[in-house]
C-alpha cells in the first residue's frame, strides 16, 4: 500500500492534551507512516505562537538585547508538553544549544529562519519519541538552493533514498537547508509545503492536512453565519480559493501534490470522524452542476484607470504601461480592459506610497487622455466548475448584488471558466459577500 502523509497544524500540536489526539489519529491508520508536524500554537486567544516568541527571540539578539526572557517562555512550553506526555527527547540541552545557535546567527548578521524553525524541530522531537517514530530532520530532506529556491531534483532524489523502507517516520515542517548546510525556512505556514513536497517525494496515496476546522468552508465565517463545508474541489478551484484569501491550506502546498496527482484531505484534529475536505486532480470532465464552490475575497486594492482614444490601434501600448510597473516594482492583480480603456488592479501593499509617482510616470510613458486612481476596492472571486458554460451564473450573481443595492465597479472572467471576480468598494465587502452567498447557497 502506498502510504500516508499526515500534516499537523499549530492548534493540532498546541499541548500536551492535543498530541494525544494526534498519536491516536496516526494509530488509527496503519497507512499514516510520514508525520509532518508545526510548532505548537495557540492554546487560546490570548496565547502566543511559539515561532512568534522564536523571531522575538533572534530579533533581540539581533539588536544585542537579551532574549533569556523569551526564551524561557518557549523552553517552560516544551518541558510542559514534554512532562504531560511523559517523555524527554532530551529537551534541555537541545535548548541550550538553540539559544546559543541564536545568539551566534545573529551577531554574525544572520537571518531569522534558524531561531523561527526551531519550534517544528523541536515539537519534531517530542513528536517522534512519543510515537516511537524515527525522527528525520528536514533539513536533511527538504533542500533549496543559492538563490533560496526549493530544489525539486535534489530533495525528491534525498527524499526516495532516505525514507524508502521507513516504517514510520516525524519530520518537522517549515524548514530545510541550503547548499552551505545552514537552515532555510518557507514563509510562514510553510509546514504545509514540507507535508506536500513529503508526499510527493514517497508516492502517497493522500496527504491529510490535519487542522482546527472540519474542510475548507464555502466563505468566511467571521462574514457569513455557519457556512457550508466543501466535500470536494479541484486543485484549480482551491488555488483560486486560497489566492482570494480562503487559508485552510497554504497556496504553494498545492504545487507538488498537484504534479504528483496526490489527492488531499483537510481533517479537524479535534473531529477525526468528520470527512472534511477531499481536494482532487481536475482532470476536465467534472459533472457542471451549476453551483458554486465556494466565494473568497480581499479588500485593499486600488483601481488604476486609463483612458485613450484609439488605444486598440495603438502598438505597444501595453507593453508601455506595464513597463512603468516594472520600473517601479509593482505586480498588479488583473487588468480588465477595453477598446479604449485599460485598467490596473493594483494590491495597495504593491503601491506602498508609489502610487502618485506611478500615475505621474503613466502619464509620460503612455500620454493617456486621462488615468485617474479608484482606492479602497475589494475583490470577490466566486469559484466553481464550468460557471462560464451555464447560463445564468453571471446573472444570478450581478442580480444578488443589485437586489443588496451594491455598486459593481469591476468585473473580470478572463479567460478561466472557474470564477467570476468583482470589484466594489471596501465598504460594500462584507455585505455583497453575504448577496453572493444567499443567492448561490441560501
Amino acid at each position: 500500500m502506498q502510504p500516508k502523509v499526515s500534516k499537523f497544524g499549530g492548534t493540532s500540536v498546541a499541548d500536551a492534551d492535543m498530541i494525544r489526539k494526534v498519536r491516536a489519529i496516526v494509530q488509527a491508520d496503519a497507512d499514516r507512516r510520514f508525520v509532518i508536524p508545526s510548532a505548537p500554537g495557540k492554546r487560546s486567544s490570548d496565547d502566543q505562537k511559539v515561532t512568534d516568541l522564536l523571531y522575538l527571540c533572534h530579533e533581540h539578539a539581533r539588536q544585542g538585547l537579551s532574549f533569556d526572557e523569551v526564551f524561557e517562555l518557549i523552553a517552560r512550553r516544551y518541558g510542559e508538553i514534554a512532562k504531560g506526555l511523559g517523555v524527554d527527547a532530551g529537551l534541555d540541552s537541545k535548548l541550550e544549544v538553540i539559544k546559543g545557535e541564536i545568539a551566534c546567527v545573529a551577531a554574525e548578521g544572520g537571518g531569522p529562519d534558524y531561531a523561527a524553525s526551531r519550534g517544528e524541530y523541536l515539537n519534531g522531537l517530542i513528536l517522534a519519541e512519543f510515537l516511537d517514530a524515527k525522527f528525520i530532520d528536514a533539513a536533511d530532506l527538504i533542500h533549496f538552493d543559492k538563490r533560496g529556491r526549493l530544489d525539486e531534483d535534489q530533495t525528491y532524489r534525498v527524499i526516495g533514498e532516505k525514507l524508502k523502507g521507513v516504517q514510520l517516520a516525524v519530520v518537522p515542517g517549515f524548514y530545510g537547508s541550503l547548499p552551505d548546510g545552514s537552515v532555510k525556512t518557507f514563509s510562514r505556514g510553510g509546514s504545509d509545503i514540507t507535508g506536500a513536497v513529503v508526499a510527493r517525494g514517497v508516492g502517497a496515496s493522500l496527504y491529510e492536512n490535519w487542522t482546527d476546522v472540519s474542510g475548507l468552508l464555502m466563505a468566511d465565517p467571521r462574514i457569513i453565519d455557519s457556512p457550508k463545508t466543501i466535500e470536494k474541489l479541484t486543485y484549480r478551484e482551491l488555488r483560486e480559493l486560497a489566492y482570494m484569501g480562503a487559508t485552510v491550506l497554504h497556496d504553494e502546498a498545492i504545487f507538488p501534490v498537484r504534479h504528483g496527482g496526490i489527492p488531499v484531505n483537510i481533517r479537524n484534529t479535534n473531529r477525526p470522524d468528520d470527512p472534511g475536505t477531499m481536494i482532487v486532480p481536475g482532470n476536465g470532465s467534472e459533472k457542471h452542476t451549476g453551483t458554486i464552490t465556494g466565494i473568497a475575497g480581499r479588500k485593499d486594492f486600488t483601481v488604476i484607470a486609463i483612458e485613450k482614444a484609439m488605444m486598440n490601434s495603438e502598438v505597444g501600448f501595453g507593453r508601455r504601461v506595464l513597463s512603468v510597473l516594472e520600473a517601479r516594482g509593482v505586480s498588479f492583480e488583473h487588468l480588465p480592459s477595453g477598446i479604449d480603456t485599460m485598467s490596473l488592479v493594483i494590491a495597495d501593499s504593491q503601491l506602498n506610497g508609489k502610487l502618485d509617482d506611478v500615475l505621474e510616470d503613466l502619464r509620460a510613458e503612455a500620454k493617456p487622455d486621462s488615468v485617474e486612481a479608484t482606492p479602497d476596492m475589494a475583490l470577490i472571486a466566486t469559484v466553481g466548475r464550468g460557471m462560464s458554460h451555464i447560463p445564468g451564473m453571471a446573472a444570478k450573481l450581478f442580480g444578488a448584488l443589485s437586489g443588496a443595492g451594491i455598486n459593481i465597479r469591476m468585473i473580470d472572467q478572463g479567460s478561466s471558466e472557474l470564477n467570476i471576480i468583482v470589484g466594489v468598494h471596501a465598504s460594500d465587502f462584507e455585505p455583497a459577500m453575504r448577496a453572493i452567498y444567499k443567492a448561490f447557497v441560501g
